[in-house]
């Protein structure tokens, strides 16, 4: 009898651990978040002054990203490429288009600061899986798509393993690898190393390309 009742028990109290963790991680989000744009605001505002100066406008690129669940949200990122076009009126490849001033943000991540603000909506956490586009939920696998089983983040665990440098197949097993194993000493452990890695700039482009090459989805 007592075993009937050890299992309904358990499964309530591991409920409730994991919606206090839960409470917790959005409260390091909204902290961290917080505390980052007011730390960073004359950042943000030399960054948003000299894109301006220098690509004119819009200083923000927007783009609408998966988030949890696959629900859609705008992204904001610092813009870092030119809208420069062929003569078909088609924009030319990343390569073609990257500013020197958008390649230094990119080297130094401060493009991603606005993203802070993502954070502080809900939208985004500091650590998860980074979104992607909207065109590759088409593309993933079963186990892929689990990716977004958790809030995508700023920084996440491929970051710290590689970041553009890796693989879509390594990327995305590192994705789901932190949606089964995801705490929040793992989240700091995450933040800490995500600062190394920044120091040593490991990762910021794939071999050969400008940024990353496109995921035209995986064997199935």
């Amino acid at each position: 009898m007592s075993g009937a009742v050890e299992g309904p028990r358990r499964s309530a109290w591991l409920g409730r651990k994991h919606t206090v963790s839960r409470a917790l991680k959005r409260t390091l989000d909204t902290v961290g978040a917080g505390a980052g744009l007011l730390l960073l605001g004359p950042v943000i505002l030399a960054i948003a002054v000299a894109i301006r100066l220098n690509m004119g406008p819009p200083v923000l690129f927007r783009q609408v990203r998966p988030g949890w669940r696959e629900k859609p949200f705008t992204l904001v990122k610092f813009r870092t490429m030119a809208d420069i076009c062929d003569k078909a009126g088609k924009l030319l490849p990343d390569c073609a288009r990257l500013t020197p001033l958008g390649n230094f943000l990119r080297r130094l991540s401060l493009d991603e600061l606005p993203q802070l603000w993502n954070v502080l909506k809900g939208e985004l956490s500091l650590v998860g899986p980074r979104p992607l586009l909207m065109e590759y939920l088409t593309r993933y696998s079963t186990i892929e798509r689990r990716r977004h089983e958790v809030k995508p983040g700023v920084t996440g665990w491929a970051q710290v393993h590689g970041r553009n440098a890796l693989k879509w197949d390594e990327k995305f097993e590192l994705d789901v690898w932190y949606v089964d194993h995801w705490s929040l000493t793992l989240d700091l452990r995450i933040l800490a190393s995500t600062v190394l890695a920044l120091l040593r700039r490991d990762g910021i482009n794939q071999p050969g390309h400008a940024t990353m090459t496109e995921f035209l989805g995986s064997p199935q």
